[in-house]
């Protein structure tokens, strides 16, 4: 997943599924994976949201010099991007 210039670096499929997973046997009723990379520490992290408007508060990945920029977000049912 994420390939190309447009990424900073290609993130595993199965560390992607295994967040998904986390989000939705997670106690707190989440619906959305938020994906964040990591200027520092160069790796992606994940993130968690209930509502869709806590995706607009993070800042995006090519947009900001933050340490921590959204990359992507996903809904956690549908697993369709939504961000």
């Amino acid at each position: 997943m994420f390939e190309g210039l447009r990424y900073p670096k290609s993130l595993d499929e199965a560390l992607f599924n295994s967040w998904m997973e986390a989000g939705r046997a997670s106690p707190i009723s989440y619906c959305y994976l938020l994906i964040f990379w990591d200027e520092l520490d160069e790796k992606y992290l994940p993130g968690f949201a209930i509502n869709r408007s806590e995706i607009e508060e993070h800042e995006k990945y090519g947009y900001s010099p933050a340490r921590q920029l959204l990359v992507a977000a996903y809904d956690l049912y549908s697993e369709s991007r939504v961000g």
